[in-house]
């Protein structure tokens, strides 16, 4: 494919409530986006690059800088592959964020000329996904459980607590004595705790939580495999997975039993493919989570979400058995059977080890992260 320019633009979105982390309060969205055009088609993808480098190292600044002074330098318009784009980038060191937003850029320009969609891409065989959002710091317990209860009845079926030292046990006892075990329910602690704090993040075990995502900074991948040993909560790596690489790494070293899959964050969905069959290849669950992006972002997710490869072998006999060790409402295994049909691939059964009295689910889901509204290009 060719490409005769790429164009960067920012905008400025309001959210419409402010969002805290244990990192800090948005309530703005300074959005880098990244057009590339073509003879005949046209791209758009979206850097997740936050304005201040508090999620990780990388800012949207320098994102804009990177992009423009050092990657759109080493494509060449005359070729342009987006399977190839990752590779065509990889002499750039790190910046995972700006690769992946040049690379979506292409990607899109890429499909547009072809006529395919992007879940037709990469294997989607669903057309709606179950989706779950993530729920921020607030002023008080009230004011979570009004938050909280308004989620649920916009229909989001899986609530993600942002937690912080002295903001963790009391809002999650809160939240499941309220709306009750029906409700799959985890946290995420954005690098907030350290390995001294297990005894008390072991105290978060009788909640019956899906899992607890990055409690430590994300270079402690060896923290979180000493953490998995002391607590029994699933533990969700997110910061720490930037790569496949970094995936292989914390799966052999037991310092995760999930991981959250940010294509914005890996470097792009061609290593958020990777990263998806490396999980389902050592029993590791896996969700799409988001960063609160604009729908352009989000809609990418969504089509990347809940999805099974087709067989390359068009004689398959074989008969296929869902395995689940523990099954809670066993809407994971219904989501796995729908997904594995769709591709042609019969299944003939379910086997479990055990069965939970809790009623709890992984639902898989990608993360809303948030309320925010979309609009068009701004400044």
């Amino acid at each position: 494919m060719k490409l005769t320019h790429i164009e960067l633009r920012r905008i400025e979105l309001p959210l419409v409530a402010p969002f805290r982390t244990s990192y800090g309060t948005e309530s703005h969205r300074d959005v880098l986006l990244v057009r590339a055009i073509g003879p005949d088609s046209e791209g758009i993808g979206e850097c997740v690059a936050m304005g201040e480098p508090l999620y990780s190292s990388e800012f949207v600044d320098g994102a804009q800088a990177v992009i423009k002074r050092f990657l759109i330098p080493r494509l060449d318009p005359n070729h342009v592959v987006a399977a190839l784009v990752a590779t065509d980038l990889a002499p750039v060191r790190g910046h995972h964020m700006a690769k992946a937003a040049l690379e979506a850029a292409v990607l899109d320009a890429e499909l547009k000329r072809f006529g395919q969609s992007m879940a037709d891409r990469f294997g989607g065989s669903r057309d709606r996904v179950p989706a779950g959002v993530s729920v921020g710091i607030t002023d008080s317990i009230p004011e979570l459980l009004e938050t909280v209860g308004g989620y649920l009845e916009q229909g989001y079926v899986r609530i993600k607590l942002k937690i912080q030292p002295g903001w963790d046990l009391e809002p999650v006892r809160a939240v499941r004595e309220h709306f009750g075990d029906e409700v799959p329910l985890q946290v995420d602690a954005n690098a907030a705790y350290t390995l001294s704090d297990a005894p008390h993040l072991a105290r978060l075990d009788p909640f019956d939580l899906l899992l607890i995502e990055q409690p430590l900074p994300e270079d402690d991948v060896p923290g979180h495999a000493e953490l998995a040993r002391l607590i029994r909560t699933p533990i969700c790596l997110d910061e720490s997975i930037v790569s496949a690489r970094t995936a292989a790494d914390a799966i052999a070293r037991r310092a995760c039993r999930v991981v959250n899959i940010k294509a914005g964050r890996v470097g792009g969905y061609f290593e958020a493919v990777k990263i998806h069959d490396l999980c389902v290849a050592n029993g590791i669950a896996a969700w799409c989570g988001g960063m609160l992006e604009t729908g352009i972002g989000r809609a990418a997710n969504l089509a990347g979400s809940m999805s099974c490869r087709r067989p390359r072998r068009t004689d398959l006999h074989a008969t296929v058995v869902v395995v689940d060790d523990v099954l809670t409402t066993g809407s994971t295994v219904r989501e796995a059977q729908r997904a594995l049909e769709s591709a042609g691939v019969p299944v003939a059964g379910v086997s479990t080890v055990a069965a939970t009295r809790r009623r709890s689910e992984w639902t898989g889901c990608p993360d809303s992260g948030g309320s925010l509204p979309f609009s068009g290009p701004g400044h």
